[in-house]
């Protein structure tokens, strides 16, 4: 048998040298009447050929963003077009500044310290005058989402205790002994609401971004440690930008999954198909911000144990309304650390969780995970360093407000807000079911409905109810807009007017629904169908430049959306 063998290998290998020998001989033939500078010239140029199509095949940008980012650039639209549609956009940012930057009269920016510091009540007159400035009145519950309570006495207590902490740091644990048992304690309770066993645990963030950029930032680590090179996000497409933020900073990849167009929910086929040997986490929403869905997550979870991958639920909008939904009679399907494969949760604790703003948790269901997201400089002249999230200094007032209102809210708090809010927003959207010229998208579940139109572009409806002093989000792709219900809107009437505001502007619109957009809402309709999606993103770094703006702009009267985002 032995020698059987070793004969088939011999006559293989004569075989193999006899291929190589023929192919020697034609390459050597067909390259007989070239000079030397030829062929040296086309072995560069198919190297370099080949070093392009790499790049371009293995680029961390996706190739369906880079084919559409630069449209005007390469020729995708004419100049005449380019310049049309450049024209509008810098209206629009002069529309903005000329909103953002506008003063009362009398007022001006200052620009340089006092010669002279000021008292505490001239300070405290200033502070009235700034406040004049306020033109939206959140209180009355006509914006979406934003502030989610504004209650006076809780105001007044979180007010006390920040003031108490104003000057710790949890980066000094021994100085701040307190803050550090608060910080642990939030964290605590937050892997307890959402079923965490003994071996989970967190830490305390800024907010919804940093908590998404930490858990990307650990499983980034943990696919380089198994060999990975270009680590791969993958996604639904509905899933937050800070996702794309995280990719960006951290050198990883978003693949953005499909949803399906009925439901809304990530297509898990489509997230199967997308796993590949890069993939260093998946992701679901519970509920995602645009439309108020919950994906899958138990079937996404068997994904994640099938190819061992992580699966980072993200709960930052609906996090502290979710885990008290059975309680409050909305029962959901599971969602946290009972369902197998789940390994890490982001939830905002100043959004449903009501604590002041600047804070959020992520938790993981096992330390090992937590290890990942830590940075250490061991080697330091100013000694060791180790923080355990984006931030060195941390405002110990905000965790102490933060555990401040988790203690005052108590379960039953929370239940009783996420009974009546859950409740407002079912109301509304069966409300808006019946109202012919629009409907809701998916089967929302928690607190955001999300309307869009197939008769009429919704955007017409997005400036009418802009009119009418309500504050709504503007979506895209597809277009859309929602709302997103709070403590707020639960006051008496505050629902009931707003489907009223929806109904009497809808059928205004019926009567005349091919009637072309104006104002900011063609700003928006306009502004997803242009491919160049760099021109986009230079009216929105204007956009942020008019935030650090100290020129005072002459006044316009056009309607603004000031709902926060930049558009």
């Amino acid at each position: 048998m032995r020698l059987c063998v070793q004969a088939a290998l011999e006559v293989y290998k004569e075989m193999v040298l006899l291929y190589l020998e023929e192919g020697r001989r034609q390459v050597n033939s067909r390259c007989a009447d070239l000079e030397p500078w030829q062929i040296v010239g086309a072995t560069v140029i198919t190297t370099l050929g080949a070093v392009w199509i790499k790049g371009f095949l293995f680029q961390q940008e996706s190739n369906l963003s880079h084919g559409t980012t630069h449209g005007c650039k390469v020729g995708g639209l004419n100049g005449t077009i380019c310049n049309t549609i450049q024209s509008q956009l810098n209206k629009a940012l002069d529309d903005m500044s000329a909103s953002l930057c506008t003063l009362k009269e009398g007022m001006s920016y200052t620009k340089q310290l006092p010669s002279k510091g000021l008292s505490q009540s001239q300070v405290l007159d200033k502070i009235r005058e700034y406040e004049t400035l306020n033109e939206v009145q959140w209180e009355n519950g006509c914006v979406s989402g934003a502030v989610y309570w504004g209650d006076e006495s809780l105001t007044n207590l979180l007010v006390k205790v920040y003031g108490d902490f104003a000057w710790s740091n949890p980066l000094h644990p021994d100085i701040f002994p307190g803050v550090r048992k608060m910080e642990a304690e939030v964290v605590r309770m937050a892997c307890t609401l959402f079923r965490g066993g003994p071996s989970s645990c967190g830490t305390v963030t800024s907010g919804g971004t940093e908590s998404i950029l930490m858990a990307c930032k650990a499983y980034r680590d943990m696919a380089y440690e198994r060999g990975v090179k270009y680590p791969e996000i993958v996604a639904p497409v509905s899933v937050h930008a800070a996702f794309d933020k995280a990719a960006h900073y951290f050198g990883m990849k978003l693949v953005h999954v499909p949803l399906d167009e009925k439901s809304m929910k990530v297509d898990v086929k489509a997230m199967k198909r997308a796993i590949n040997k890069n993939t260093a986490m998946l992701v679901c929403s519970t509920p995602q911000f645009p439309h108020g869905i919950i994906d899958p997550v138990e079937e996404v979870a068997k994904l994640a144990v099938r190819y061992n991958l992580p699966l980072h639920v993200d709960a930052c909008l609906g996090g502290f309304l979710i885990v008290f939904m059975a309680k409050a009679g909305y029962p959901l399907a599971p969602f946290d650390f009972r369902v197998k494969g789940v390994t890490s949760i982001s939830a905002d604790t100043h959004k449903y969780g009501y604590a002041p703003k600047g804070s959020s948790v992520i938790l993981y269901s096992d330390k090992k995970y937590r290890h990942y997201q830590y940075f250490v400089a061991p080697d330091w002249q100013g000694g060791i360093y180790a923080s355990p999230s984006v931030a060195g200094s941390r405002p110990g007032g905000i965790i102490a407000a933060c555990w401040a209102t988790m203690m005052h809210m108590g379960e039953d708090g929370y239940i009783d807000a996420t009974k009546k809010i859950v409740s407002t927003a079912r109301k509304i959207q069966k409300a808006i079911c019946k109202i012919n010229g629009v409907f809701v998208f998916g089967e929302p579940k928690v607190s955001v409905v999300a309307i869009g139109s197939d008769v009429f572009d919704i955007f017409r409806l997005s400036n009418a109810l802009t009119s009418k002093g309500w504050n709504l989000n503007t979506l895209q792709y597809p277009s859309s807009i929602h709302i997103c219900c709070t403590v707020l809107h639960t006051k008496s009437g505050v629902a009931d007017q707003f489907v009223r505001d929806v109904k009497e502007q809808v059928a205004i619109i019926m009567k005349n629904p091919k009637e072309k957009t104006t104002g900011m809402g063609a700003i928006y309709g306009m502004a997803q169908s242009i491919p160049d999606r760099s021109m986009v993103t230079e009216i929105s770094r204007g956009f942020l430049d008019c935030l650090y703006s100290t020129e005072v702009s002459k006044p316009n009267t056009s309607q603004m959306n000031g709902n926060g985002k930049a558009h």
